[in-house]
């Protein structure tokens, strides 16, 4: 009976060995499992930016980025796609393993952000009813169009959504002034910031540059 108990308890202590090195060998396995992706190439470098751009210009038009997220988006955007010139250019227009693998990596980042802002509670009301709010909403489609084109850059894009949201922010903060409404003087100069931003929108998606 002694003897059975010694076997017993010599078994759970050599269970209690193995088991944290099954652990580990069985965690290394899946993370080799997952870093098993498809190699990233110049092309998909190109492809992920384009399809990154697609997702903020969707999220632009339907209301799920505000102006003030989608040019911090862009702004990202504008640097990875930067950085991706410098490093073509020191390589006679090819990406080095190393380059692709950091620029993926700061993809995916942008990624996860961009499906962040898209799901929060932050949005921007695509069914205005005013006269202002309506023009704001097509200029904000105007930027959301050129961006899905390729007409606009993401730096174009982020300069014109970081001007649309002050626009917009000037304008509720005089609506909560006057209980929810703008003065005529407000609703003019309103319109004149409006005037510049649709004029600059016409020049930046007409110059040529995608």
């Amino acid at each position: 009976m002694k003897s059975e108990i010694k076997f017993a308890l010599l078994s759970a202590a050599l269970a209690a060995f193995t088991l944290p090195g099954f652990a580990q060998s069985a965690d290394a396995s899946a993370q080799g499992s997952a870093s098993a992706s498809t190699p990233v190439t110049g092309q998909t470098v190109q492809q992920r930016a384009e399809n990154q751009q697609d997702r903020i210009a969707n999220g632009m038009k339907d209301g799920e980025l505000t102006p003030g997220e989608a040019s911090k988006l862009e702004t990202k955007e504008g640097k990875i796609n930067q950085e991706a010139r410098a490093m073509r250019k020191e390589d006679d227009g090819h990406l080095t393993a190393a380059d692709k693998a950091k620029l993926a990596q700061q993809q995916d980042q942008l990624s996860k952000q961009i499906y962040q802002d898209k799901h929060n509670a932050a949005t921007q009301n695509t069914n205005p009813k005013s006269e202002i709010g309506k023009r704001e909403e097509n200029q904000q489609d105007r930027i959301a169009q050129g961006v899905k084109s390729g007409d606009l850059s993401a730096a174009e894009a982020a300069r014109l959504e970081k001007s649309q949201a002050k626009i917009n922010k000037e304008v509720r903060k005089d609506r909560a002034a006057n209980g929810g409404k703008l003065t005529p003087q407000e609703r003019a100069q309103v319109n004149r910031q409006l005037n510049r931003q649709s004029h600059q929108i016409a020049r930046a998606t007409h110059g040529g540059r995608h």
